[in-house]
């Protein structure tokens, strides 16, 4: 893995998650979000069709906003975005970006924790819907009291959030990613390792076409929804 940077981006944000003062005020957490590079045609590809592939990947990209100023807006030691590709415009001021490593998932996501030291929360980009008090509990100054763990499920089977006190990559190394039974299996990983688990809300993560209008109607102030409101379908052309 390459040695974090430093890439300033866009001060834009919307004015509901607008709090400077948090990125001046670390708290005990680092924050990683796992990412991709908004690129046509390598993101949300299950949207496609009815979306076209660059459809897809400007939603992809309102997605990815979305949760960066989430986790901008609330204190942390630090917040990384661990990084398929390069970064863009979309990346606002406060994050470092870290190189995603290659293998499967679980392993990229071992890695991930593998670099980082001291109490962290690692989160994905497919929950645009996720807000500064969904992600309180696990960034809060006690999120750690009697808590050797957070784990958010979501409601395809997987998870949209896992946090470790003391991160050990062998806790992710060879769960099976991307099924109904992913989530099962890493608090599973979890509570076997003899840690104390606390959970956050489950989320539903933006997959399909149906995924898209529905988070969008649950977070309906967001750069997502907003973006899924100018789009039309190919299928409705």
């Amino acid at each position: 893995m390459t040695e974090p940077a430093h890439r300033p981006g866009r001060p834009d944000r919307p004015e509901h998650l607008a709090h400077p003062d948090r990125l001046e005020r670390p708290g005990p957490t680092t924050v990683l979000v796992i990412a991709k590079e908004p690129v046509p045609g390598r993101v949300k590809t299950r949207l496609t069709p009815p979306y076209t592939p660059d459809e897809a990947a400007q939603l992809a990209e309102a997605a990815l906003y979305d949760t960066l100023q989430a986790v901008r807006a609330m204190p942390a030691r630090r917040r990384v975005v661990v990084l398929d590709g390069r970064p863009g415009s979309w990346l606002p001021a406060g994050f470092d970006i870290r190189q995603q490593c290659d293998g499967g998932l679980d392993e990229r996501l071992a890695a991930a924790f593998a670099g980082s030291t001291g109490p962290t929360l690692l989160i994905g980009m497919d929950t645009p819907q996720v807000t500064p008090q969904l992600l309180a509990p696990a960034l809060d100054s006690g999120a750690w009291d009697d808590c050797d763990a957070w784990f958010g499920a979501a409601e395809d089977g997987g998870f949209w959030a896992l946090g470790l006190a003391a991160p050990d990559p062998r806790l992710l190394r060879g769960v099976p990613m991307s099924t109904t039974r992913t989530g099962a299996a890493q608090r599973a990983r979890l509570t076997a390792a003899g840690l104390r688990v606390r959970d956050l809300p489950p989320l539903r993560d933006v997959d399909t076409a149906d995924d898209a209008e529905r988070v969008a109607a649950a977070a309906p102030a967001g750069r997502f929804a907003a973006t899924l409101a100018r789009l039309t379908p190919v299928t409705g052309r």
